[in-house]
């Protein structure tokens, strides 16, 4: 099913590159005006300016969604531009150190919890208002396999991913009579520079984590990017407080 965004606004945070990257590229293909967010300007002026250039309308700004008042100016700079906010995809993240939990730093916790999770709590704090105005909106938040498993060696990313998805449900719960659907994306192993980061590029650990994926491959972007439009598409009118998994089956186990 092909979802129609036209005369739609659209906004994605950490859309320098991968998920993010991939799913404002798809929001633009499907013809929605988009606002590409990341603390890496350069890379999402890019980005946006390849939009731009495909006919289609983007706005870059830099944002630090650990900083409210940055994220506040991010959605005064979407209305500025385009006059409203319909859908957005809260999907800045970082992954943390390998570390056993007793030996997590206090600053490496906080760090991933700031981006991981309160990221997420401001961006929602900001584009909850303005959805209220228009008269609805939809907004996926992106978790990940780890909001419902975990590993060891990742205790502060799969706590922070487990309250993305708690997150979620009680924000489903109270916005969806306000015609605004909250869900979320977990995504498992997907072709980014994050998952690149976990295995350093090496093939024999690729191989390793390949070994528990039912579909025998890792995803690409694209493939989570199409799990969100449909999540913020009228397709998906009935869906609150969902958590999708885009895993090959992982979680299946």
């Amino acid at each position: 099913m092909n979802h129609s965004f036209a005369g739609k606004v659209a906004l994605v945070t950490g859309a320098g590159s991968g998920i993010g990257l991939a799913t404002a590229k798809a929001f633009g293909d499907a013809g929605a005006s988009v606002v590409l967010a990341d603390r890496r300007e350069d890379a999402v002026r890019a980005a946006a300016e390849g939009l731009s250039a495909s006919g289609g309308k983007a706005l870059a700004v830099r944002c630090d969604v650990t900083d409210d008042t940055q994220v506040a100016s991010m959605i005064d700079r979407t209305v500025s531009a385009f006059g409203r906010l319909d859908a957005a995809f809260n999907n800045a993240g970082v992954m943390q150190r390998r570390v056993d939990t007793a030996e997590i730093s206090g600053e490496e916790w906080d760090r991933v919890m700031a981006i991981n999770l309160r990221g997420v709590w401001s961006c929602m704090k900001y584009e909850l208002p303005q959805m209220l105005r228009n008269g609805g909106g939809a907004i996926v938040n992106c978790s990940s396999i780890g909001g419902v498993i975990g590993v060891p060696g990742l205790a502060a990313y799969h706590a922070a991913k487990h309250g993305v998805i708690g997150l979620t449900k009680t924000a489903a719960l109270e916005y969806a009579t306000r015609k605004i659907r909250i869900n979320a994306v977990c995504p498992g192993t997907i072709n980014t520079p994050m998952a690149e980061s976990l295995t350093g590029g090496d093939p024999k650990i690729l191989a390793e984590f390949l070994k528990d994926e039912p579909i025998g491959r890792i995803a690409e972007p694209e493939e989570v990017a199409a799990g969100v439009l449909w999540l913020c598409s009228p397709g998906a009118s009935y869906v609150v407080g969902h958590a999708l998994f885009v895993d090959g089956g992982y979680t299946a186990h």
